[in-house]
């Protein structure tokens, strides 16, 4: 045998003898070394313990926690001294600096004349710093528009996030050369409403936005084709909640109302009209049955569409539920 087989059979040797006492190490740390029980921490007393016989296996541990302790959220967030997670929301996700507004020091008094005017400048300069170049500024600009209106429509946390997200890989795939800041912004706050379950129309979203409607759809169709979103048709059922609560309408009519729904879908009726007028005259029939004073004008205010719409829809739809598909 030569100089280099046994070199090479003493090092997968000593190699597959240190695996094994290393997985031996393993099994005595994670098993009770008396009765081989599992082993669970007691972070309050900082010790580890066997769950079966009680052996205290380790103790006098660190505790990595604060040192401080609360006992209600207020109290948390009082004595808690870090800062906010970092979020999708913001240009730099959160992590720059931020001098706040309030013109007072560490110990809450108020600042002289001539300090509040040099935080003044020290506020700008670091307005401009937090952006670096074009796109961060961009970017800036285009959170704020999705963060102003989502607050406009009544649009959760999680809405925004999703937009900010889309926002950002149509950024990241250079997809605004020749559109705005705020056609893109609004399409990605569209989009993600979508995608959530919670859409809103398109002329909500118009009367909150910067840009036309015939902008909104052409920029949200490049923009769900660049990208490959994957949205579902809007459902009809998703915008009834909402204009029942706008109605303040019982939940009776709200379960009336996505009965009809479901047997005009069944009816094959749905199929090329647009999902908020069938919502809106679905709540105008289930309010007739369900004997609620509510009128057309009322629904097309809350729904944001004509009474011809709804007086059109409703009549199919009570006209499938009437006649049932076998």
């Amino acid at each position: 045998m030569s100089d280099s087989t046994i070199r090479t059979y003493t090092e997968e040797t000593t190699e597959s003898s240190s695996e094994e006492e290393h997985e031996r190490e393993h099994e005595s740390t994670s098993a009770c070394p008396e009765c081989g029980g599992r082993l669970m921490s007691d972070n309050e007393h900082g010790e580890t313990v066997c769950g079966e016989c009680g052996l205290v296996v380790e103790e006098d541990s660190i505790d990595r926690g604060p040192e401080w302790r609360a006992f209600d959220a207020a109290e948390k967030d009082q004595k808690s001294r870090v800062g906010a997670p970092t979020t999708t929301m913001m240009h730099d996700k959160g992590l720059s600096t931020n001098i706040g507004w309030q013109d007072k020091d560490a110990y809450g008094n108020s600042l002289s004349s001539r300090q509040r005017q040099k935080m003044q400048r020290l506020r700008t300069w670091n307005e401009r710093f937090r952006t670096r170049d074009s796109k961060e500024r961009n970017l800036k600009q285009a959170l704020g528009e999705i963060d102003r209106m989502a607050s406009a429509l009544g649009l959760p946390e999680t809405v925004r996030e999703t937009a900010s997200v889309i926002y950002r890989r149509a950024l990241a795939e250079n997809l605004l050369p020749g559109r705005s800041i705020e056609g893109v912004s609004t399409a990605a706050l569209y989009a993600a409403a979508r995608q959530a379950g919670t859409p809103r129309s398109l002329d909500e979203i118009t009367m909150v936005s910067r840009v036309d409607k015939m902008e909104l759809t052409r920029t949200y169709r490049y923009v769900v084709r660049q990208l490959n979103l994957e949205i579902k048709p809007a459902d009809p059922e998703s915008y009834v909640p909402r204009f029942a609560s706008d109605l303040d309408l019982p939940e009776e009519v709200t379960r009336r109302a996505r009965d009809l729904i479901g047997n005009a879908r069944d009816a094959g009726i749905l199929s090329g009209k647009s999902p908020v007028g069938l919502a809106a005259a679905a709540i105008y029939a289930a309010s007739l049955l369900c004997n609620q004073k509510v009128t057309q004008s009322q629904v097309s205010d809350v729904a944001n569409i004509s009474e011809v719409t709804i007086r059109n829809r409703y009549k199919e739809i009570l006209e499938a539920d009437a006649h049932p598909a076998v």
